[in-house]
Protein backbone atom coordinates (compact mmCIF):
# COMPACT_ATOMS: atom_id res chain seq x y z
CA UNK A 1 0.00 0.00 0.00
CA UNK A 2 1.14 3.54 -0.80
CA UNK A 3 0.19 7.15 -0.08
CA UNK A 4 0.73 8.84 -3.44
CA UNK A 5 3.48 11.10 -2.08
CA UNK A 6 6.39 10.75 -4.52
CA UNK A 7 9.79 10.22 -2.91
CA UNK A 8 12.07 10.36 -5.92
CA UNK A 9 12.21 10.69 -9.68
CA UNK A 10 13.93 7.60 -11.04
CA UNK A 11 15.19 6.99 -14.56
CA UNK A 12 14.55 3.95 -16.73
CA UNK A 13 17.83 2.35 -17.77
CA UNK A 14 16.29 -0.63 -19.55
CA UNK A 15 12.77 -1.81 -20.32
CA UNK A 16 11.26 -4.74 -22.25
CA UNK A 17 7.84 -6.34 -22.32
CA UNK A 18 8.62 -8.24 -19.12
CA UNK A 19 11.46 -6.48 -17.28
CA UNK A 20 12.43 -2.98 -16.19
CA UNK A 21 15.63 -1.56 -14.71
CA UNK A 22 15.33 1.71 -12.84
CA UNK A 23 18.11 3.98 -11.67
CA UNK A 24 17.42 5.44 -8.21
CA UNK A 25 19.36 6.68 -5.21
CA UNK A 26 17.39 8.27 -2.38
CA UNK A 27 14.87 5.46 -1.89
CA UNK A 28 17.45 2.66 -2.04
CA UNK A 29 18.82 3.01 1.50
CA UNK A 30 16.49 0.42 3.02
CA UNK A 31 15.08 -1.36 -0.04
CA UNK A 32 15.32 -5.15 0.11
CA UNK A 33 14.77 -7.94 -2.39
CA UNK A 34 11.03 -8.58 -2.66
CA UNK A 35 9.99 -5.11 -1.54
CA UNK A 36 7.12 -3.31 -3.26
CA UNK A 37 7.84 -0.02 -5.03
CA UNK A 38 5.31 2.15 -6.84
CA UNK A 39 6.62 3.04 -10.30
CA UNK A 40 4.35 5.63 -11.93
CA UNK A 41 1.63 4.28 -9.69
CA UNK A 42 2.21 0.61 -10.55
CA UNK A 43 3.08 -1.68 -7.66
CA UNK A 44 6.19 -3.62 -8.72
CA UNK A 45 8.28 -6.14 -6.78
CA UNK A 46 12.04 -5.70 -6.58
CA UNK A 47 13.52 -8.79 -8.23
CA UNK A 48 17.18 -7.72 -8.18
CA UNK A 49 19.08 -5.05 -6.29
CA UNK A 50 21.73 -2.96 -8.05
CA UNK A 51 24.31 -0.48 -6.78
CA UNK A 52 22.25 2.37 -8.18
CA UNK A 53 18.74 1.03 -8.52
CA UNK A 54 16.73 -2.15 -9.03
CA UNK A 55 15.17 -4.58 -11.48
CA UNK A 56 11.48 -5.57 -11.47
CA UNK A 57 9.36 -7.92 -13.54
CA UNK A 58 6.45 -6.66 -15.67
CA UNK A 59 3.48 -9.00 -16.00
CA UNK A 60 1.33 -9.19 -19.17
CA UNK A 61 -1.59 -7.70 -17.18
CA UNK A 62 0.56 -4.74 -16.11
CA UNK A 63 1.62 -4.13 -19.70
CA UNK A 64 -2.01 -4.30 -20.81
CA UNK A 65 -3.48 -1.99 -18.15
CA UNK A 66 -0.78 0.68 -17.85
CA UNK A 67 1.24 3.13 -19.91
CA UNK A 68 4.39 0.99 -19.53
CA UNK A 69 4.26 0.02 -23.21
CA UNK A 70 4.92 3.69 -24.03
CA UNK A 71 7.95 4.05 -21.74
CA UNK A 72 11.52 3.99 -23.06
CA UNK A 73 15.05 4.05 -21.74
CA UNK A 74 15.79 7.50 -20.33
CA UNK A 75 12.21 8.22 -19.26
CA UNK A 76 11.73 9.55 -15.73
CA UNK A 77 9.31 7.74 -13.41
CA UNK A 78 7.71 8.57 -10.07
CA UNK A 79 8.91 6.32 -7.24
CA UNK A 80 7.45 5.60 -3.81
CA UNK A 81 8.27 2.85 -1.35
CA UNK A 82 5.44 1.00 0.37
CA UNK A 83 4.13 2.95 3.35
CA UNK A 84 5.21 2.12 6.89
CA UNK A 85 2.66 1.98 9.70
CA UNK A 86 4.48 4.46 11.95
CA UNK A 87 4.86 7.12 9.24
CA UNK A 88 2.75 10.15 8.38
CA UNK A 89 -0.08 9.55 5.93
CA UNK A 90 0.27 12.59 3.68
CA UNK A 91 -1.74 11.54 0.63
CA UNK A 92 -4.55 8.99 0.42
CA UNK A 93 -4.87 5.20 0.26
CA UNK A 94 -3.20 4.03 -2.95
CA UNK A 95 -3.03 0.32 -3.78
CA UNK A 96 -0.75 0.43 -6.80
CA UNK A 97 -3.33 -1.49 -8.83
CA UNK A 98 -3.95 0.60 -11.94
CA UNK A 99 -7.50 0.95 -13.28
CA UNK A 100 -6.35 1.98 -16.76
CA UNK A 101 -4.86 4.88 -18.65
CA UNK A 102 -6.21 8.30 -19.57
CA UNK A 103 -5.11 11.04 -21.94
CA UNK A 104 -3.88 14.51 -21.02
CA UNK A 105 -6.10 17.07 -22.77
CA UNK A 106 -4.85 20.45 -21.56
CA UNK A 107 -2.14 21.93 -19.32
CA UNK A 108 -2.77 25.47 -18.08
CA UNK A 109 -0.42 27.49 -15.89
CA UNK A 110 -2.18 29.94 -13.59
CA UNK A 111 0.41 32.11 -11.84
CA UNK A 112 2.64 29.47 -10.19
CA UNK A 113 -0.04 26.77 -10.18
CA UNK A 114 -1.24 24.36 -12.86
CA UNK A 115 -4.59 23.00 -13.98
CA UNK A 116 -4.20 19.74 -15.87
CA UNK A 117 -7.20 18.11 -17.56
CA UNK A 118 -7.54 14.41 -18.37
CA UNK A 119 -10.10 12.52 -20.43
CA UNK A 120 -11.53 9.50 -18.58
CA UNK A 121 -13.70 6.63 -19.74
CA UNK A 122 -17.08 6.09 -18.08
CA UNK A 123 -15.91 3.10 -16.04
CA UNK A 124 -13.32 5.18 -14.17
CA UNK A 125 -15.29 8.43 -14.23
CA UNK A 126 -18.01 7.01 -11.97
CA UNK A 127 -15.51 6.79 -9.10
CA UNK A 128 -14.40 10.43 -9.42
CA UNK A 129 -15.96 13.21 -7.32
CA UNK A 130 -15.15 16.90 -7.12
CA UNK A 131 -12.67 17.60 -4.29
CA UNK A 132 -12.06 13.86 -4.04
CA UNK A 133 -8.75 12.03 -4.45
CA UNK A 134 -7.34 10.40 -7.56
CA UNK A 135 -3.93 8.94 -8.36
CA UNK A 136 -2.23 9.96 -11.60
CA UNK A 137 1.06 8.17 -12.36
CA UNK A 138 1.34 7.40 -8.66
CA UNK A 139 0.74 10.98 -7.49
CA UNK A 140 -2.01 11.66 -4.97
CA UNK A 141 -4.01 14.56 -6.42
CA UNK A 142 -7.26 16.40 -5.75
CA UNK A 143 -10.03 16.76 -8.33
CA UNK A 144 -10.78 20.44 -9.00
CA UNK A 145 -13.55 20.07 -11.57
CA UNK A 146 -15.48 17.57 -13.67
CA UNK A 147 -17.18 18.51 -16.95
CA UNK A 148 -18.64 15.58 -18.86
CA UNK A 149 -15.73 13.10 -19.04
CA UNK A 150 -12.99 15.70 -18.55
CA UNK A 151 -11.47 15.76 -15.08
CA UNK A 152 -9.31 18.74 -14.08
CA UNK A 153 -6.63 18.43 -11.43
CA UNK A 154 -5.22 21.44 -9.56
CA UNK A 155 -1.48 21.00 -9.03
CA UNK A 156 0.71 22.99 -6.64
CA UNK A 157 4.20 24.09 -7.80
CA UNK A 158 6.08 21.62 -5.56
CA UNK A 159 4.20 18.63 -6.91
CA UNK A 160 4.56 19.80 -10.50
CA UNK A 161 8.30 20.41 -10.22
CA UNK A 162 9.16 17.22 -8.32
CA UNK A 163 7.21 14.65 -10.33
CA UNK A 164 6.85 13.59 -13.96
CA UNK A 165 4.04 16.14 -14.36
CA UNK A 166 6.74 18.67 -15.25
CA UNK A 167 7.47 16.65 -18.41
CA UNK A 168 3.85 15.84 -19.27
CA UNK A 169 2.61 16.92 -22.71
CA UNK A 170 -0.86 17.22 -24.15
CA UNK A 171 -1.74 13.86 -25.74
CA UNK A 172 0.38 11.82 -23.32
CA UNK A 173 -1.21 8.86 -21.56
CA UNK A 174 -0.91 8.41 -17.80
CA UNK A 175 -1.83 5.69 -15.32
CA UNK A 176 -4.93 6.28 -13.23
CA UNK A 177 -6.05 4.67 -9.98
CA UNK A 178 -9.40 5.80 -8.65
CA UNK A 179 -10.22 5.98 -4.95
CA UNK A 180 -10.49 2.49 -3.47
CA UNK A 181 -13.03 3.74 -0.92
CA UNK A 182 -15.48 4.62 -3.71
CA UNK A 183 -15.25 1.05 -5.02
CA UNK A 184 -16.02 -0.41 -1.59
CA UNK A 185 -19.02 1.90 -1.20
CA UNK A 186 -20.30 0.85 -4.63
CA UNK A 187 -19.95 -2.85 -3.81
CA UNK A 188 -21.64 -2.38 -0.45
CA UNK A 189 -24.61 -0.61 -2.03
CA UNK A 190 -24.99 -3.13 -4.84
CA UNK A 191 -24.91 -6.29 -2.71
CA UNK A 192 -28.10 -7.81 -1.42
CA UNK A 193 -26.63 -7.98 2.09
CA UNK A 194 -27.01 -4.27 2.84
CA UNK A 195 -28.99 -4.28 6.10
CA UNK A 196 -28.03 -0.80 7.27
CA UNK A 197 -30.59 1.06 5.19
CA UNK A 198 -27.85 3.05 3.47
CA UNK A 199 -28.59 3.32 -0.23
CA UNK A 200 -28.20 5.78 -3.09
CA UNK A 201 -31.29 7.78 -2.04
CA UNK A 202 -30.05 7.98 1.55
CA UNK A 203 -26.65 9.30 0.46
CA UNK A 204 -28.21 11.91 -1.85
CA UNK A 205 -30.57 13.12 0.86
CA UNK A 206 -27.64 13.58 3.22
CA UNK A 207 -25.44 15.52 0.87
CA UNK A 208 -23.21 12.79 -0.51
Amino acid sequence: MFTGIIEELGKIQYITSNKIEINASRIMDDVKLGDSISVNGVCLTVSKLLNSGFFADISPETLKMTSFSKLKSGCKVNLERAMILNGRFGGHIVTGHIDGICKCKTIRKINEFYNIAFELNNENLKYIVKKGSVTIDGISLTVADIINNIVTIAVIPHTFENTTLSELKVGDFVNIETDILAKYVEKFLLTGDNRSGINKEFLLENGF
